[in-house]
């Protein structure tokens, strides 16, 4: 039976539980189970755990721990025995502070001022225990801006680089095929000039083969005169 619990505490549901602690609802259901298992106990309505403040810390040190998860779920169980017997023993303090409330009403006074001054003390406590969480949870926000704007700007650089990346590609592509067209017009007037080349040279064959055809003819022919011979010169 747990006694560690006030009567005003806040109960907490397995999806309240879930956010505060920043784990998903099928994770706190598991935690539970684990903790079951080592002799953890929870507050139960019907098959349904009901988390307290403690409750939720102890999910807190599973979540968080280096070691396996039933080694700190036993650890957990032995803290929270431990809180029980000490909830026993303050309930058997209080019921003799009551069987030993004096009867004098200046002593009376002197323990109800104590008993205010405890109060105001605890209620301080809670107020400032408030207000740290309160900036806590300020800061945990922030933090989550900051990093949303900084996921933001990293995506945007990623995508500015990415659209220069494929511009230069482009450009570079169409440089490339700029100096592919060059370099064929080039080719196609080499070859040009070089097929007219060709054909000079086959006309200068042609002419240096009918010279020498008419050059062999004045020879063969010895009864005509060297004139018939320096005339093809002439031609």
């Amino acid at each position: 039976m747990r006694r560690d619990i006030q009567s005003n505490e806040r109960a907490f549901s397995s999806k309240e539980v879930a956010e505060e602690v920043g784990i998903a609802t099928p994770t706190v259901r598991k935690y539970g189970q684990i903790l079951e298992r080592n002799g953890y106990e929870f507050l139960k309505d019907g098959d349904r755990r009901i988390f307290v403040q403690s409750d939720i810390g102890a999910l807190i040190a599973l979540r968080d721990t280096d070691k396996s998860l039933d080694d700190t779920a036993k650890d957990l169980v032995n803290q929270q025995k431990e809180r029980l017997e000490g909830s026993n023993e303050n309930e058997i303090a209080i019921i003799d502070t009551y069987r030993n409330i004096p009867h004098d009403p200046n002593q009376l006074k002197e323990v109800l001022m104590f008993l205010v001054n405890e109060l105001a003390a605890t209620r301080e406590m809670n107020v400032q225990l408030t207000n740290d969480m309160s900036e806590l949870k300020t800061k945990v926000s922030r933090l989550q801006q900051d990093h949303h704007v900084i996921s933001s700007s990293i995506g945007n650089s990623a995508q500015k680089t990415n659209a220069k990346i494929e511009k230069l590609t482009e450009l570079q592509n169409i440089h490339y095929e700029t100096l592919l067209q060059q370099e064929k017009q080039k080719s196609e007037l080499l070859q040009k000039e070089i097929q007219n080349m060709r054909d000079e040279q086959k006309k200068e064959w042609s002419s240096q083969n009918d010279f020498n055809k008419r050059l062999e003819e004045a020879i063969q022919k010895p009864k005509e005169k060297w004139g018939g011979l320096f005339s093809i010169f002439r031609k």
